[in-house]
């Protein structure tokens, strides 16, 4: 049987109405495998895998979106427009620019700033500001409060650049109290709003930038608890 895409091997029906995205496939996995009852795999082209489950009596599907912003703007994209997913929540990690945000703190994506020239292709007569769905940043609030988890809400920097040429640039996106940086948020709200869908961008700090400090990818593995579980728990 053909592909609905060329990036995707799952068929009609085989993802859930909302879907978490981390990065890393073997974090897809691992998520599915750890947090999910019956984990089904419903595609694994390129190695990037996707999973249907549920969690808590819910449907939920979660699949990799690959590293930055083309990548998420790639499987957001099909998502959304052929396998009729209505919310996606990208489940990822940040480095911290706020001077209060230590390892391990939840940033919940209200916005999301880049240097991407994501937006072009929409032909807009001046600047997009790419923003989550209300509804989903209020329940990850709310669901941070319950279980007494360290987070702030605000700005994302989703950056098309990981070794940055100015090693100083970060420092211009601190001071318009941007929280931390990123790769993928702003395409995923991108896509999210010309579509009309929903789409939040929940990160766990894992390293401070400026400070050089650092999470362990073992600490990662297990530190992202919290954040996976209010992804989880929000899911429509």
């Amino acid at each position: 049987m053909a592909t609905i895409t060329p990036h995707n091997g799952a068929n009609k029906g085989d993802f859930a109405k909302t879907v978490l995205m981390p990065g890393d496939p073997l974090r897809a996995k691992f998520i599915a495998e750890t947090y999910l009852e019956d984990p089904r795999l419903v595609t694994g082209i390129r190695n990037v895998y996707g999973y249907t489950g549920t969690y808590g009596g819910k449907r939920v599907s979660v699949m990799a979106s690959g590293m930055g912003n083309p990548s998420i703007g790639i499987y957001s994209y099909e998502l959304f427009h052929f396998y009729d997913v209505d919310s996606i929540i990208r489940v990822g990690s940040a480095g911290a620019y706020h001077p209060d945000l230590r390892l391990f703190d939840i940033v919940i994506g209200m916005g999301a700033c880049t240097n991407s020239n994501y937006a072009a292709q929409f032909n807009l007569p001046g600047t997009f500001a790419p923003i989550a769905d209300f509804g989903l940043v209020r329940k990850a609030v709310d669901a941070c409060e319950a279980i007494g988890a360290r987070y702030m809400v605000g700005n994302l920097m989703s950056s098309d650049v990981f070794y940055d040429d100015d090693p100083e640039a970060w420092k211009s996106w601190r001071k318009m109290g941007v929280l931390a940086a990123e790769m993928e948020a702003a395409a995923l709200y991108m896509n999210a709003a010309r579509c009309g869908k929903k789409a939040l961008a929940i990160d766990t700090i894992s390293d401070i930038i400026g400070t050089h400090e650092e999470t362990t990818p073992e600490q990662r593995q297990t530190a992202f608890d919290q954040m996976i579980r209010v992804a989880l728990s929000i899911a429509e």
